[in-house]
């Protein structure tokens, strides 16, 4: 956790928030129904959790996935990323932060990684 410009000790049972990703190859009843011989589809998930340590939280949302992938299909890849919540989960609580360096100007970046046209989304119509 940082706080005004130092890293602090995380008090007991913390609110993290870990984000996984789930593979799956092939169609569900919920999607995707219509992937092409070869193609993937990757769902990332963002799950909180109350725990001491960014480690234990991990451990947790690993858990967790593994059961949500047994119901739902796909598999868990081996990678999880972990972010200490400043405050309890609440309206206008930022729940996730990932600073990412790019040379990318700001409209190729959010096409290459956030809006390639191969998302499964609800937006609103602008």
């Amino acid at each position: 956790m940082w706080i005004d410009g130092h890293t602090a000790r995380m008090p007991e049972n913390t609110w993290f928030a870990v984000r996984m990703v789930v593979v799956d190859d092939q169609d569900r009843p919920w999607g995707p129904e219509d992937l092409a011989s070869g193609e993937l589809e990757y769902e990332e998930r963002i799950t909180l959790w109350r725990a001491s340590d960014a480690d234990t939280a991990i451990a947790l949302a690993e858990a967790e996935a593994a059961q949500y992938v047994e119901h739902v299909g796909g598999e868990t890849l081996a990678f999880a990323q972990s972010y200490s919540l400043g405050d309890e989960p609440g309206h206008g609580v930022e729940v996730f932060s990932l600073i990412r360096r790019s040379t990318l100007a700001p409209e190729d970046y959010i096409d290459h990684h956030f809006d390639s046209g191969t998302e499964h989304q609800s937006r609103e119509q602008l």
